[in-house]
């Protein structure tokens, strides 16, 4: 008998450990190599688990156990032969295709994605008792997208409601059945909802974080996008949005403040300074809050930054984001006004210094040259590590972002 262990595999530096999330196959199963076997949940992302052999499939480690780097997870022995059927699909293949590697990769990868849902699609199948088999995948080479499996879900009939059990109190009508409930019940953080919840403690705790508040008016900017969106959705293929006006305000106001665009090396007491500015965009996600940064915003357009920032919510939501694209990341956007905020303290993206608050906009009554007028303003927030930023510095800083928002001319010209 040849036993082959799988073992968590190095997976980044800064992650130790991971969940096991899911089993793609059944104890006992017969994988071929490189077949996915398991989902892991990073700190980051989530992740698929190759088989290292082809062979039965024994489980060591349980769906919802934490491992380390290096932990056993299954062993495939490697004595037991394909079933006939699967042998037969095996050996035939090769025959029945070109040769050339680049085609026989593209085959396997259309074979283990046909069918197979992403993280976040597995997840709302899980809730929801869909057999993903009974489900069509749009996505590329039929994989299960998040919008297949909401779909999938929403059709299912839901199962009718249990019968209350009657009650055996007498006396006050407030204590029979069905007159309250006081039921409660426990589910395991996932990973990253732990992750989270460090480190926002970790930033409360290790800095010292105050915010300054200011408001913009957005009339300029919402007289720019009205008169320029259609012309510029016929040459980009992409509507204008805030965020790409935001961020190439904050791009702008970070390189005439670089102490904003700076960490704080723990370790050395030194400042480490960037000349260039990569902004995370907090994205919301059903497991979560992710900030994959868009880099480089000094360099791109207006429509690289929409492009960007489209791309990586796509795959925030669907689980596809690899941890090379949540790396790094100098200064945060979050806005908490698409879901009805009008203000807030954000807190720190550690090691970052600063992060700034969107919120949502509200037509006010406003003193404009002496006159009272009704203004779409927005309040904003900008939370800082005061280790490194100044006070003076980073209520200029928030300045500076305004007045580029209220005079469009500015966000091109630098000034």
């Amino acid at each position: 008998m040849s036993i082959i262990e799988m073992k968590v595999p190095t997976i980044g530096e800064s992650i130790t450990e991971v969940t096991l999330s899911q089993w793609l196959k059944s104890d006992g199963d017969y994988v071929n190599i490189d077949e996915p076997i398991c989902e892991f949940e990073s700190d980051k992302a989530t992740l698929e688990f190759p088989a290292e052999a082809s062979g039965k499939l024994v489980y060591v480690a349980a769906e919802g156990d934490d491992l380390e780097i290096g932990a056993l997870v299954a062993k495939i022995d490697t004595s037991v032969e394909a079933p006939a059927g699967a042998k037969e699909e095996v050996t035939s293949a090769p025959a029945a295709k070109d040769p050339e590697p680049p085609a026989q990769a593209q085959t396997q990868t259309s074979n283990h994605a046909t069918g197979h849902p992403s993280p976040a699609a597995a997840k709302i199948l899980r809730e929801a008792n869909v057999d993903p088999s009974g489900v069509k995948g749009t996505g590329k080479d039929g994989r299960i997208t998040k919008e297949d499996a909401t779909k999938a879900a929403s059709s299912t009939p839901k199962a009718p409601p249990a019968p209350s059990t009657p009650s055996t109190a007498t006396g006050s009508p407030s204590l029979r059945a069905g007159s309250f409930s006081r039921g409660s019940s426990r589910k395991k953080m996932s990973r990253m909802r732990r992750t989270i919840a460090s480190r926002l403690v970790e930033a409360k705790n290790s800095t010292a974080m105050l915010t300054t508040f200011n408001e913009v008016d957005l009339t300029e900017i919402k007289k720019l996008r009205k008169k320029y969106q259609e012309e510029f959705i016929a040459k980009f293929g992409i509507k204008l949005g805030f965020m790409s006006l935001f961020t190439r305000a904050c791009s702008n106001a970070l390189l005439e403040f670089p102490d904003v665009n700076s960490i704080i090396d723990e370790e050395t007491n030194e400042l480490i300074y960037h000349d260039y500015t990569d902004i995370s965009i907090a994205i919301s996600t059903p497991t979560g809050l992710v900030v994959p940064p868009v880099h480089n915003c000094e360099s791109l357009g207006l429509h690289e930054i929409e492009f960007k920032i489209k791309e990586l919510a796509g795959k925030a939501r669907s689980g596809d984001l690899t941890l090379d694209e949540m790396k790094g990341g100098t200064f945060t956007i979050t806005n908490g006004g698409i879901f009805g905020s009008m203000m807030s303290t954000p807190i720190l993206n550690r090691p970052q210094s600063a992060i700034l608050g969107m919120h949502t906009i509200q037509e006010r009554p406003v003193n404009v040259d002496g006159e009272v007028k009704i203004r779409p303003m927005m309040y904003l927030a900008m939370s800082y590590d005061h280790r490194v930023i100044d006070g003076s510095t980073s209520v200029t800083f928030l300045v500076r972002v305004k007045e580029q928002l209220e005079d469009p001319i500015r966000l091109f010209m630098g000034v």
